[in-house]
């Protein structure tokens, strides 16, 4: 069996999901199991033949993960069923994308699902996949967390079973694949993750809210649409993983402990995935210490309000970081703006003061650990900022501009590009453009998984 995922060319990090469900599979079912890393540039005939030359006699079972909308991966999983292959949708965002777009049947413009592509989906937990995987001749499934196309297009799907945290201990790193002059190599992993948390607490309970239409639809007054949402209205992986918890730490350490060694018998650089890391951070190294897991670099990535919350904590790492001579990076704080009408349309949670705090707090703490901390983009560090948005005014340019000269972001915070908004079709925001197109009798073009916001994907009836 083979693992496909999106890629970026260049880079050396891990990709947990995909390695930990090909690691399930070696362990609980005969298959042998890789992870290939396909970068938009890989060329897909010289990749369907390291595929072949993988397979050779044996009926190819080619599992998709992380696709991030890429269409290319979509047509390459299309191509192999048709070949005869068994392709199978995993990872974030199965069941939704599988299914299509909500009421699609309807609205003939609405994403129609990948349906067509994959023999059936997956969704929730690798181990799902155990049982099919180990009968002599496996039959299309019907168990757990299984999406099957019926006769007339009828999806079919099972409830997922909840996560086992027995089967979140392991990850071969080792399994990762590139495409290199027509043949899969091993691809070294420098950075990898470990697991923490599943989902955010921030989409631990649902919220009644109301976001503004797009600007350019403003007809004098304001106009809202309510929505009940579960975390940021932007966010896809609310909706597709809510929040489970946070794991017990033996099986976070135990997850360290299984970490590849640099050339200087320190564990490789790993991201602690974790919305909210700090509480528990000072006894993650602490107990790391006390097992002699020689640890080089933590990366977090987590909200500014909870940055600000646990200041306490955090110093308390660092002084524990200064021992062990660990080195702290603050990899990615979710500001995704400095206006607070945009962020309360993102329904973040916070506010531009907290992200300011956050910021100060930051450039304090490097004062001060100058060796053990790091958060700027020179040293690797990439913070959320969205722009553009449907919300953007003269007005918010000008609060985001005095923002950025008062406490001159451009400097350390704000990324070299932003990033636009992206409105994935099972997000809060897809209810909200789906519910301005009733209202407005208007439609806005999809572009695979994405809804358009901007003014040109805007169809207004004849």
């Amino acid at each position: 069996m083979a693992i496909i995922a999106g890629y970026f060319a260049g880079e050396t990090y891990g990709l947990l999901g995909p390695q930990m469900a090909a690691t399930i599979i070696e362990e609980h079912t005969p298959y042998e199991c890789i992870v290939i890393a396909v970068d938009r540039g890989d060329d897909k005939t010289l990749l369907k033949k390291a595929l072949s030359d993988y397979f050779v006699a044996h009926e190819p079972v080619v599992g998709f993960s992380t696709l991030g909308g890429r269409q290319d991966l979509i047509d390459l999983a299309k191509e192999l069923k048709q070949e005869g292959a068994l392709t199978i949708l995993a990872g974030p965002q199965a069941d939704t994308d599988f299914r299509g777009e909500k009421e699609w049947r309807s609205y003939p413009h609405r994403f129609p699902g990948l349906s067509s592509s994959f023999s059936f989906a997956l969704h929730g937990p690798a181990e799902q996949i155990v049982p099919f995987l180990k009968e002599p001749r496996p039959t299309l499934p019907a168990g757990p967390g299984f999406l099957l196309t019926a006769e007339k297009g009828v999806i079919l799907s099972n409830a997922k079973k909840p996560w086992d945290e027995g089967f979140l201990t392991r990850v071969r790193w080792g399994n990762l694949f590139r495409l290199d002059q027509g043949m899969l190599t091993n691809h070294p992993v420098t950075t990898a993750q470990v697991l923490q948390q599943i989902g955010c607490p921030h989409a631990s309970r649902p919220r009644q809210i109301e976001i503004d239409y797009p600007v350019s639809m403003q007809k004098g007054k304001k106009q809202r649409v309510q929505l009940l949402l579960r975390g940021c209205s932007f966010c896809d992986v609310a909706i597709d993983k809510g929040f489970h918890g946070v794991l017990d730490r033996e099986k976070v350490l135990a997850q360290i402990s299984g970490l590849p060694e640099a050339d200087d018998g320190r564990k490789i650089a790993f991201e602690l995935i974790n919305e909210n890391p700090l509480p528990g951070l000072p006894h993650i190294l602490t107990q790391a210490g006390e097992r002699d897991l020689r640890l080089s670099q933590v990366n977090l990535t987590m909200r500014a309000d909870w940055l600000v919350q646990g200041e306490k904590q955090l110093r308390e790492a660092l002084a524990i970081a200064r021992k062990m001579r660990i080195r702290i990076l603050l990899s990615s704080v979710g500001f995704e703006s400095f206006d607070d009408e945009i962020l309360k349309n993102l329904h973040k949670g916070s506010t531009v003061e907290t992200n300011l705090l956050a910021v100060r707090l930051m450039r304090r703490l490097k004062e001060l650990f100058p060796f053990q901390w790091a958060y700027s983009k020179a040293e690797g560090a990439v913070h959320g900022f969205i722009h553009p948005t449907p919300w953007d005014t003269k007005e918010t340019a000008a609060h985001i501009g005095k923002a950025m000269d008062m406490y001159r972001l451009a400097s350390d915070i704000l990324p070299n590009r932003s990033v636009p908004l992206i409105i994935h079709h099972a997000s809060s925001l897809g209810e909200w453009i789906r519910e301005v197109e009733t209202r407005e009798k208007v439609r806005f073009e999809r572009y695979g998984s994405v809804i358009g916001w901007w003014e040109e994907a805007m169809v207004k009836p004849d």
